[in-house]
């Protein structure tokens, strides 16, 4: 259960969102200029390499603990500079960007989650190369 929760979370971190900053590096840098990232050309490749980086320290269990730490660094400043909801007037824009906030908020949770998890379980964590880094 936990290996197939750790390669679906890998896959939606890795492929769909790292692999996308890759391809699409700068329309993730103008969408941080436009929203006041302090330095936009972080939001592009950077962060690919960056959510690949995690998703195969989780997926393939070389500290598993750092790589969801990795994810939820990613995921403060997604949700505070990106979705921004409390900023806009239209009131169907605000729903569309409260939503991916609250998203980003869920997925924050589940990579503390996995932290704790990871970090509890030490080295019976199974199916992986090395033990966590964090022991709690």
């Amino acid at each position: 259960m936990v290996l197939g929760g750790r390669v679906l979370i890998a896959v939606f971190y890795g492929f769909f969102a790292g692999l996308g900053h890759l391809r699409r590096s700068a329309r993730y840098e103008q969408a941080a200029t436009s929203s006041g990232f302090p330095i936009p050309r972080l939001a592009g490749w950077p962060t690919g390499v960056w959510l690949i980086a995690g998703s195969i320290s989780v997926a393939l269990g070389i500290w598993a603990d750092v790589g969801a730490v990795m994810f939820a660094v990613f995921l403060i400043p997604a949700a505070w500079y990106l979705h921004p909801f409390w900023k806009i007037e239209d009131p169907a824009a605000r729903r569309t960007q409260e939503s991916a906030f609250y998203r980003n908020v869920m997925m924050l949770g589940a990579s503390l989650v996995m932290v704790g998890t990871f970090a509890a379980l030490g080295a019976s964590l199974r199916f992986t190369i090395t033990p966590p880094l964090f022991a709690f």
